[in-house]
């Protein structure tokens, strides 16, 4: 019982770094405007941890690999925590190797998780608000999926359903790749710490 409330704590204050880390990654591969709060928010909580990380670890291709990086040491640094509390030893070099791949496969999931609240937001802004000062955010973000899925499905009575079919499209990611991925590193991290 203990255990579980110490894995509840664990993941859910990594996970607003690494989200944070994530989204901060995103922005800037989008090229997403950083004038918003939601922006500034992402950029201060993770400042402590990339502008460091830049010194050592530049951009390739106009991407923040420090960013990435970042996400994933946290993300590693969990499940290493998260392995030691369940099996109460610490994992050996086999574990550890599994635990970098689980790692990778968790910022996926978590990557589309943030893609699908961007799409959520965007659209209901769309709706709601379009000329709120995160709407450009949020389009710069759903823009790479949105895009295509409009110019081949018209509107409907002068509603734009694009955001279905990509949500649809992300659910049966997390679904059908991502949940393999991750049970199989599951599976083989159990089988390495024997």
């Amino acid at each position: 019982m203990l255990s579980q409330a110490i894995a509840f704590v664990l993941e859910t204050l990594f996970d607003l770094f690494i989200l944070a880390a994530l989204v901060r990654f995103w922005m800037q591969a989008f090229r997403a405007p950083t004038r918003n709060p939601l922006a500034q928010f992402t950029m201060a909580l993770t400042d402590f941890l990339v502008k460091p990380l830049r010194r050592v670890i530049p951009g390739a291709f106009k991407l923040d690999i420090a960013s990435l990086i970042a996400a994933w040491a946290l993300e590693f640094l969990l499940q290493v925590l998260l392995f030691a509390l369940a099996t109460e030893s610490a994992p050996g070099g086999g574990v550890l190797s599994v635990l970098l791949f689980l790692a990778f496969v968790k910022l996926i999931r978590l990557t589309i998780y943030i893609f699908i609240v961007a799409v959520i937001a965007q659209a209901v802004m769309s709706w709601v608000n379009p000329h709120h000062p995160a709407a450009p955010f949020f389009d710069a973000l759903t823009r790479p999926f949105m895009r295509p899925v409009q110019r081949t499905i018209p509107t409907i009575g002068g509603i734009d359903i694009s955001p279905v079919f990509v949500l649809i499209f992300f659910q049966l990611l997390l679904m059908l790749p991502v949940a393999w991925l991750e049970s199989e590193s599951l599976r083989m991290a159990a089988r390495a710490a024997l």
